[in-house]
């Protein structure tokens, strides 16, 4: 009971509540891995970073094979700006769950902050390939292959993500800025007219 009042807590925004809730949790049943792990994510979304970090471990100590655990962990290792450290907890997660389209995503963005873009691409491509519907991972493809310079393969990805989310106003933002890198000034003034209506 503790534990769904934690996770209702979360989806409300109450993170502090959310958080005494998993800490109870982990007081009443300190071999319950998924306490911990909800634990952490409840203090990452409190900027208590290596706390998160602390109650994670904690999760994968009772349970090793935990993929959303090390997810989470690359999560908070990313940002804490530690981008080596996050690509290999995102890859135990996906050798855990080969098929964890958001772990492949947010790995291709760890991998494009170390500006290798060639390996965020197929990150990308890995996510999308599992989860053909992905919006972020698309507009996410789209940013990297904007700075490769390829604005019209960059425009197709964000296309894309706003065929699956028509109110993804960043994507809209992020084709109007290829658009205006292609000297497109019209259809980029559009695309962040769009954005604006949709974000004013």
């Amino acid at each position: 009971v503790w534990n769904i009042l934690g996770a209702g807590k979360k989806a409300l925004g109450q993170i502090e509540e959310a958080s005494e809730a998993f800490k109870k949790v982990t007081e009443l049943n300190p071999n319950y891995a998924d306490g911990y792990n909800n634990l952490g994510a409840a203090l990452n979304d409190q900027g208590k970073l290596d706390e998160a970090l602390e109650a994670y471990e904690k999760s994968i100590l009772i349970r090793s094979d935990n993929p959303e655990a090390y997810y989470n962990i690359g999560n908070t290792l990313k940002d804490q700006n530690k981008l080596d450290k996050a690509i290999k907890a995102y890859k135990k997660s996906i050798l855990l769950r080969p098929d964890y389209a958001k772990a492949y995503n947010n790995m291709g963005n760890a991998l494009k902050c170390l500006g290798k873009l060639n390996e965020a691409l197929t990150s990308y491509e890995m996510s999308i390939t599992i989860d053909n519907d992905y919006a972020d991972a698309y507009n996410n493809m789209g940013l990297t292959l904007q700075e490769q310079g390829k604005l019209d393969k960059s425009i197709e990805a964000y296309d894309r993500a706003l065929s699956i989310k028509p109110d993804y106003f960043e994507a809209y933002q992020n084709k109007g800025n290829a658009l205006k890198d292609q000297s497109k000034l019209n259809e980029a003034i559009e695309a962040y007219r769009k954005s604006l209506s949709l974000a004013p």
